[in-house]
């Protein structure tokens, strides 16, 4: 099986997954975008695939114009 990456990022004033170049959005909280990114990694383990998640620190949370 393949590598599924998983990165919250943020996307001007929320948060969003990026997964496959394709971009799922609209997440109030870092914790929320998230959740959604390890319901959707947990899918892909049951499925075989390597999963990398990730999310940025504190530091790294300037809003961006995605």
């Amino acid at each position: 099986m393949g590598l599924a990456q998983y990165s919250v990022v943020p996307v001007k004033n929320e948060w969003g997954v990026l997964h496959d170049g394709n971009l799922n959005g609209g997440y109030a909280t870092k914790e929320a975008a998230f959740e959604s990114a390890m319901a959707a990694a947990s899918l892909a383990i049951r499925q075989g695939h390597e999963v990398h998640v990730s999310v940025p620190g504190s530091e790294d949370e300037g809003r961006s114009n995605r």
